[in-house]
C-alpha cells in the first residue's frame, strides 16, 4: 500500500496522464501475485489498477507497460491498458486501466484459444525483442537473434543454468543442463519455428475474463519466439480447458514434435522458479532433463 506522499505522487501521475485530476479517495489491496503489491485505487467513478514495488528498478514496470502497448497492437486480445509509471520516495509503481474481471466459461475459453492463436500469427524478423524485461522477478534477456535454437539455448537455458550455479545448484543440475545444452538442435529436426508474438508468462493466473466473457491476459513476459512456448507453459500449472486447446488448434494447429518439446520450454519456468523459490524446484528440473535427454 503506498504511503499518503507516494500516493500524491501517484495521483499527480494518473492525473497528468489522463488529462483529468485524479485524487485517490479509497486503496483497496487486492489480489497480484507474489512479486509486487497490488491495489484497487478510486476516486469518485473512476478506479485504477496500481501495482507498486519497494524496489528502485523503474525498468521492471517500463518493460511491462512496453509489452502490453506491444501485445495490444494487433487488436485480437484484450489486456489491460498501461496508463503511467514512475517512481516515489519508496519504490516505484505502474498505473494500468482496471477490469472487472470474473470466472471463464466454454465458450470463453474457447474465445481464448482462438485470439492467442492469432496472437501468434503475429511474426518478428528476429527472436527476441527489442529490450529485456522480466521473467517473475529474474532478468528476461531478449537480445534478439536469427537462430532460434540459439536463442533458446543462451538466452533462457544457460542463462537460468548460470543464475542455479551462483546460488549454489551444481552437480547433477549443471551435468544434464550443459549436455541438454550441446544437443538442442535434436529437438528441432524437421520443424523451424517462426518468431511469433509471445505472450511469455501464460499460466492461468494470468488469464481472467470480464463480466461478459470476453478473455483477458496480463503481466507479460513478452518476446517473438517459438509459439509452441507459451502453450507449454499453460499446461504447466493446472493447465487450461480442453476447450482452449481444440479452439486453438482450429486455427493453427501445432506440429507434431511439441509433444516432447514442451517438456523443454517449460524447463525454462522450472529453472526460474528454482531460482526464485529454492531447492523445492531442483529435483523436478533434473527430472525434465532426464526425460528430455532420453528422446535424443
Amino acid at each position: 500500500m503506498a504511503t499518503s506522499a507516494s500516493q500524491k505522487i501517484i495521483d499527480e501521475a494518473v492525473s497528468n496522464a489522463t488529462g483529468e485530476i485524479f485524487i485517490t479517495e479509497k486503496s483497496s489491496a487486492v489480489a497480484g501475485g507474489c512479486i509486487n503489491s497490488a491495489s484497487l485505487i478510486t476516486s469518485g467513478n473512476r478506479r485504477f489498477f496500481l501495482k507498486t514495488n519497494s524496489q528502485h528498478h523503474l525498468d521492471m514496470f517500463v518493460a511491462e507497460a512496453d509489452g502490453l502497448l506491444e501485445l495490444r497492437k494487433p487488436g485480437v486480445i484484450r489486456l489491460p491498458e498501461p496508463v503511467c509509471y514512475g517512481e516515489t520516495g519508496s519504490g516505484i509503481f505502474l498505473v494500468l486501466e482496471y477490469l472487472l474481471l470474473s470466472g471463464g466459461t466454454r465458450s470463453a475459453a474457447e474465445a481464448l484459444g482462438a485470439q492467442l492463436a492469432k496472437l501468434h500469427q503475429q511474426r518478428a524478423d528476429r527472436f527476441g525483442w527489442s529490450r529485456n524485461n522480466t521473467i517473475g522477478a529474474t532478468q528476461q534477456i531478449n537480445t534478439q537473434l536469427d537462430s532460434w535454437v540459439e536463442f533458446y539455448r543462451e538466452r533462457r537455458l544457460v542463462f537460468q543454468l548460470s543464475l542455479a550455479a551462483e546460488n549454489g545448484f551444481g552437480g547433477e543440475l549443471q551435468k544434464l543442463g550443459a549436455s541438454l545444452c550441446d544437443n538442442l538442435d535434436s529437438f528441432f529436426d524437421g520443424y523451424q519455428p517462426y518468431p511469433a508474438l509471445l505472450h511469455g508468462d501464460l499460466w492461468s493466473g494470468n488469464v481472467a475474463y470480464t463480466e461478459d466473457g470476453l478473455p483477458v491476459i496480463f503481466d507479460p513476459a513478452i518476446y517473438y519466439g517459438d509459439r509452441e512456448a507459451d502453450i507449454a507453459m499453460t499446461e504447466l500449472f493446472g493447465g487450461f480447458p480442453a476447450s482452449f486447446y481444440a479452439s486453438y488448434n482450429d486455427v493453427l494447429p501445432l506440429d507434431d514434435g511439441y509433444a516432447l518439446r514442451k517438456n523443454l520450454y517449460n524447463l525454462y519456468h522450472i529453472l526460474n522458479h528454482l531460482n526464485l523459490f529454492g531447492s523445492g524446484y531442483q529435483s523436478q528440473a533434473i527430472c525434465l532433463m532426464k526425460r528430455l535427454l532420453s528422446n535424443i
